[in-house]
């Protein structure tokens, strides 16, 4: 088990796959709520990736899978996550990186793509104008008082709201700390994102019926050289559409 000390203590868990290759190695960021293996592993994007000859990184965030998960929102936000991918760039020696983020994970990876000069490429997937309009995920679909109150009530049939039911269905699903994850979901990302400082080539990659990705052709016009691409499927299932995985390395190889 691969784990690193971020910079404020909290333990963080990554996985490593490596290749013989010389391309810059891929470095996935996961979901809210998801972990490496949840958004990445299971869906055959790891497998697609090695299998052309990439080296891997996938990081579990502070609060998910299998990192450490403080019950503290000061210890989270995506702006603390964007820390912890730069801590393990420097770990593991890192001079260039291809940086995938999918939902949670793309805030971060956008976040990221405007600090650190390493990034040779850049995937946004699962989100769209809420990246600009909100600052981060779209919480005008699901977030704020919704989400905390389904994340700690210790009744689920006290959730009236459909949405946040799913969240808290997901949660039961994968096993995760609701606490942790309320904390995150208290302390997400909703500054505006300096986009335009993003140099490296981006791809923004949506589902086509995904209610947190809508519009996503306004995040694609923000950031200096983005392409759009969108597949079918929502939140959930665009991951596993028979598309994104071609997209992806289409981007990547080019």
């Amino acid at each position: 088990m691969a784990t690193f000390r971020s910079g404020d203590g909290v333990e963080i868990f990554y996985e490593l796959w490596e290749t013989a290759s010389a391309r810059p190695p891929v470095l996935l960021h996961h979901g809210f709520i998801a972990d490496g293996r949840t958004n990445w592993v299971l869906p055959g994007v790891v497998a697609a990736l090695t299998a052309a000859g990439r080296r891997v990184v996938a990081i579990d965030a502070r609060g998910h899978g299998r990192s450490g998960k403080p019950h503290d929102p000061a210890l989270y936000g995506e702006s603390r996550m964007s820390d912890d991918v730069i801590a393990l760039l420097d770990l593991l020696g890192i001079t260039e990186v291809d940086l995938v983020g999918y939902s949670m994970g793309a805030i971060v990876a956008l976040l990221t793509a405007t600090r650190d000069a390493r990034v040779r490429r850049l995937v946004a997937g699962g989100v769209g104008a809420g990246v600009v309009e909100v600052g981060g995920l779209d919480t005008r679909v699901i977030g704020g008082e919704r989400l905390l109150h389904a994340l700690r009530t210790d009744d689920p049939a006290a959730i009236a709201d459909p949405a946040a039911a799913g969240f808290r269905a997901f949660v039961e699903a994968v096993g995760g700390d609701r606490l942790a994850l309320a904390a995150q979901a208290a302390a997400a990302h909703a500054d505006p994102i300096p986009l335009e400082l993003v140099r490296a080539p981006a791809l923004v990659l949506a589902g086509a019926q995904d209610p947190l990705a809508t519009r996503p052709e306004v995040l694609a016009g923000a950031i200096p050289d983005a392409v759009l691409r969108t597949v079918p499927g929502d939140h959930t299932s665009a991951l596993r559409d028979p598309g994104f995985v071609p997209a992806l390395l289409d981007f990547l190889d080019a």
